[in-house]
């Protein structure tokens, strides 16, 4: 809202010329009021200019684009929302998620999932942006992390997007390697964060699953901790036969 003192000389001559109307008694005291309202209003408007930019920015999305928006999206602005009171207007996160990427006998297979594990080639994240037409036509720094179980940023990657009105798919540029990747070794629940120009838009958590290879190795470890605990069994915790137990009663009788 700005102050606009250029509209103050016309304001104050009609303000005179009501005046003059009230005075000399030429309209009833109905017509005088309603006449006074519309000056009031039309001085407000004159006077003051709203910011229309503003005001549109302060408007959430509409329910059509709420209802667009992924189980996955729900989770992940909920999740941010909770962390901070970011919410940029005039963009509304419709999708989050991974794409993983695994070379088979068929060659690099590429699917969007939830669950990713070790073995895989590689995961790149992505997000689906509802651009607002008053926040498009502009860059806007885009930046995704992954967090493993550990709560170590494993990726960090930020790009510069051009933003247009309508739907964007906006996939990173590059990949998180994971099969052979040594800095990698804590399975469990994993967090991805979007961020739009420097704000958390969405948090998502998602499952790491370890190698086989490592699975493996859990499974060796499990054999040899049950056979160590077998040979710690004492010899005498081994139950007798129903012959040696009578003739131990005999010697003792006898004796």
């Amino acid at each position: 809202m700005r102050f606009r003192p250029r509209n103050t000389a016309w304001l104050a001559a009609l303000g005179v010329l009501l005046a003059v109307v009230a005075i000399a008694g030429v309209a009833s005291a109905q017509v005088i009021m309603a006449l006074l309202a519309l000056y009031l209003a039309a001085a407000a408007a004159s006077v003051f200019e709203l910011d229309s930019r503003r005001l549109r920015d302060s408007v959430p999305a509409s329910p059509l684009t709420r209802m667009r928006m992924s189980p996955q999206a729900r989770e992940a602005v909920e999740r941010a929302r909770r962390r901070t009171n970011y919410a940029p207007a005039g963009l509304t996160l419709l999708d989050v998620g991974l794409i993983t990427l695994h070379s088979s006998s068929e060659g690099m297979l590429m699917r969007r999932s939830r669950t990713v594990s070790l073995d895989d080639n590689g995961v790149r994240p992505y997000m689906t942006l509802h651009v607002a037409p008053e926040s498009a036509d502009r860059h806007a720094l885009i930046r995704y992390e992954i967090l493993d179980a550990d709560g170590q940023v494993q990726f960090v990657h930020e790009m510069k997007t051009y933003l247009r009105d309508g739907e964007m798919n906006i996939l990173a540029d590059h990949h998180l390697p994971l099969a052979g990747n040594e800095r990698l070794s804590s399975a469990g629940e994993w967090d991805l964060r979007v961020f739009v120009d420097g704000g958390l838009l969405g948090a998502l958590s998602f499952t790491m699953s370890p190698s086989l290879e490592e699975r493996r190795r859990q499974f060796a470890r499990e054999q040899d901790e049950a056979a160590s605990r077998l040979r710690e069994v004492e010899v005498d915790d081994v139950p007798v036969s129903l012959e040696d137990l009578l003739r131990s009663r005999s010697r003792d009788k006898n004796q």
